[in-house]
């Protein structure tokens, strides 16, 4: 422990011991993960869209999980449950039923069935296209993005929140339901199709506060003694009139005659200027991120004034990592906020969606080191722990710290965690290890002598579908009922027809379809040392998409090639070039659980140097085009300005640390998808990739606009079918959107592929698709060709 903690530590003591035991003291959460133990939701939704599942098993499979982690928060010692953050897909699609912002092209889907219409918004049909999908602040969530307009009007539909607040309250519990806040909801929202891509949906706000006191009345009279608005979208730079917009939201709802007391939510950062617009505002309670990312909320709460007479939900337990709390540090935070507030509340630090289920789970991770680690069931113990030592006193949880101490030392000093040869590697790095030997144009000149590519070029982002027979055949070489001869060769065989059918159907770039890896990080992770792979620990990525994030434990190296072998074997089947396919440094952390031990620019240069190594023996072994996808650099960005400069500084150097050891006529591509992309291009293009493909399809190729305003020079691929929706595209759509990218993007310089990785899509829906993409390449090259 270090000299500063220890000071914490007694500070802690001191407080909490001297503070008279309050058993009003709260443990609470924002929210809860929804899939179940077994990813038992994911099974039901996916076989009600199949047709195995039928509508009311469906929700009878929803309620039991609803009422299973109710109940488990409940014996954890949570005093007040969170209802409403259950969903079927995703949080913010259920606000806009619940405001009744239903985009004209689903309504008629929605009126005839909600569930199926519900779903329509999410996923799409053949026929309608899907709401947009992008990320959650700087999570790896993705939400539906609301679609507005100037002749939107709002209706109030509170049933689901009223039905889940019932059915907590039947339960006997303490319940708390959570919404999304009014101005966050409209923030987050984007001009609908049609409307001038200047309109603001802020401007909506006077229509749609009625609608929310007239949700906030419902759940009054269901019972429901406190309502959570959550408004994360504050803690980003706000206009005046933005947080002016907040002080009027909270004025009008806090001063409603009839109405639940009113707790108004933040977290992933410091509230910064609109704290003290929402301390002044007549709501009940704020609830606050204290953890180390948003420090900066304690003393910006004692300058304006603390709030006096009302309830503050203290996020100290970190709701987005997987590392145990330091509890004494929590209990100073804690302390020192008992003077703040007119009552102390304990809480994680957001919602615990983002972050696995229950480490017991976990037989195959060392047992000392699985006592570093708390999911979300571990949080809501060191929650109650530390509610208990808030009004009890430190004595009340004295063997409880003892046991934190040791395991936070015990992490502190294993070997586990420190490399001294990665760690001189990494200091032994120079400038000039993060440039490339020659300049983009001279480099896009014998690339183009080398690769020999036409005009509008087409390839994939790399993965292809990943079949219930490859699935199969992992588990059975899992469970060894299959040798690993017996697996390779059905990797084999999976390479060969996927190298066919990119050959059949006139692909330009091939990929190998990546059969052999379960998922983009974790694949590397299990090769990587420092790494820790779960076999329980999924997360909701989006709908009924979850992942498996690696914990990113100690010092990275890589001790062997990790996907030589098959990119060769499947370079061995066509004499077409065929991509090497990488996950890039930032998305190797953004989609971890990385330590939080050191700066995040010191772990991504590791990553990078292990990266480095497999990108020069890819080239050694005869790889022409190599991608390193870094999706998730938007997705990382700090929500603060401030902080965008520091991040972007070692996130863009990380990644030239890892191509840059290529010849010229090596092509490097990148690949980002899901995110705002208009306020990192200046970033992109530090990345100094050659190629960079790029979700576009739903956004209608707003990036390939963005990039052409900034004058991005590099060679660009925007996506022309969106591949999180089942939906076939159809080769005139493809045509389109071809057309529009021309008109930001050169066509000497234009790629044609679609928006992501085409692992969760199925054959059929897939060859119809790239079929449809090169029959539209063709087509737009045709005519470019001839005038």
């Amino acid at each position: 422990m270090t000299p500063e903690n220890t000071t914490r530590s007694t500070t802690a003591r001191s407080a909490t011991s001297a503070a008279a035991p309050d058993p009003a003291v709260r443990a609470t959460v924002h929210g809860y993960p929804r899939q179940g133990q077994n990813r038992e939701l994911k099974k039901a939704v996916e076989g009600y869209w199949k047709g195995r599942v039928e509508a009311d098993a469906l929700r009878a499979t929803a309620a039991t999980l609803r009422r299973t982690h109710w109940q488990q928060l409940a014996e954890a010692g949570i005093g007040e449950v969170p209802t409403g953050d259950f969903s079927y897909y995703d949080h913010v699609l259920d606000t806009s039923v619940m405001v009744g912002a239903v985009p004209p092209r689903h309504r008629a889907a929605v009126e005839a069935d909600p569930l199926d219409g519900y779903f329509a918004m999410a996923r799409g049909t053949q026929d309608v296209a899907p709401l947009e999908m992008t990320k959650w602040f700087d999570t790896n969530y993705h939400y539906l993005v609301p679609e507005l307009g100037p002749d939107t009007e709002f209706t109030a539909d509170s049933a689901k929140q009223v039905a889940e607040l019932k059915e907590a309250l039947a339960l006997g519990l303490n319940a708390r339901p959570v919404l999304v806040g009014p101005v966050t909801y409209l923030l987050l929202a984007k001009p609908a199709p049609g409307v001038p891509e200047d309109f603001q949906p802020i401007t909506l706000l006077d229509r749609l506060l009625p609608v929310y006191a007239e949700v906030l009345a419902d759940l009054r009279a269901a019972g429901a003694q406190w309502v959570q608005l959550d408004e994360p979208a504050l803690v980003q730079d706000r206009t005046p009139a933005e947080l002016g917009a907040a002080a009027r939201t909270y004025r009008e709802l806090g001063g409603l005659a009839e109405r639940p007391k009113l707790l108004v939510a933040s977290y992933f950062d410091r509230l910064g200027e609109a704290l003290a617009v929402l301390a002044k505002a007549p709501v009940d309670g704020l609830a606050l991120d204290f953890t180390d990312r948003a420090a900066g909320n304690l003393a910006d709460l004692a300058a304006v004034g603390g709030l006096p007479g009302k309830r503050l939900v203290a996020g100290v337990v970190n709701g987005r990592n997987v590392w145990i709390n330091d509890h004494e540090a929590s209990l100073a935070t804690l302390g020192t906020l008992l003077g703040l507030a007119g009552s102390v509340d304990v809480s994680s630090s957001c919602s615990l969606l983002h972050v696995p289920l229950d480490v017991t789970a976990e037989r195959d991770v060392d047992p000392q080191v699985r006592r570093w680690l708390a999911f979300a069931r571990q949080k809501t113990a060191e929650i109650t722990v530390l509610a208990r030592g808030l009004a009890q006193g430190t004595d009340s949880i004295a063997a409880e710290l003892a046991a934190n101490r040791a395991d936070l030392a015990s992490r502190a000093h294993s070997p586990i965690t420190h490399d001294p040869a990665v760690r001189a590697r990494t200091a032994a790095v120079t400038d000039a290890d993060g440039r490339r030997s020659q300049p983009y144009a001279q480099r896009a000149a014998a690339q183009r002598t080398h690769l020999g590519l036409p005009l509008l070029p087409t390839t994939t982002i790399g993965s292809f579908p990943q079949t219930t027979e490859l699935r199969t055949a992992r588990a059975d070489l899992r469970a060894g009922r299959l040798d690993e001869a017996g697996y390779e060769r059905r990797i084999e065989a999976e390479i060969r027809e996927v190298i066919a059918f990119q050959e059949k159907t006139g692909i330009d770039v091939l990929v190998h379809g990546e059969p052999e890896r379960n998922d983009m990080v974790q694949y590397f992770a299990e090769q990587l040392t420092g790494y820790l792979a779960t076999q329980h620990g999924w997360v909701q990525s989006y709908g009924t998409r979850y992942v498996r994030p690696p914990v990113l434990a100690g010092d990275i190296s890589r001790p062997d090639p990790m996907t030589v072998r098959w990119t060769t074997y499947a370079q061995a089947q066509t004499a077409k070039p065929v991509k090497g396919m990488l996950t890039g440094p930032v998305t190797m952390l953004a989609w971890s659980f990385v330590r939080d031990d050191q700066p995040l620019g010191d772990t991504a240069r590791q990553v990078a140097l292990a990266l480095r190594d497999e990108v020069n023996d890819l080239e050694t072994a005869g790889t022409s085009v190599i991608q390193v996808d870094e999706p998730a650099l938007r997705e990382t960005l700090p929500l603060r300005a401030a902080d965008h400069a520091e991040y972007l500084a070692w996130a863009t150097e990380s990644f030239r640390l890892s191509t840059s050891g290529v010849r010229p006529d090596t092509q490097i591509h990148t690949h980002m998808c899901y995110a705002e992309f208009g306020d990192i291009v200046a970033a992109i293009e530090d990345l100094d990739a050659d190629v960079i493909s790029l979700e576009a399809a739903r956004s209608h190729m707003q990036v390939a606009d963005e990039l052409a305003g900034a004058g991005y020079p590099r060679e660009v691929g925007p996506g022309v079918w969106d591949i999180h929706s089942p939906r076939v595209p159809s080769a005139d759509e493809a045509v389109t959107l071809l057309r529009k990218g021309l008109g930001a993007i050169p066509a000497e310089r234009l790629w044609v592929n679609p928006d992501c990785g085409l692992k969760t899509r199925g054959w059929t829906e897939t060859k119809a698709s790239l079929e449809h993409l090169v029959e539209a390449a063709h087509r737009v090259r045709a005519q470019l060709i001839t005038g």
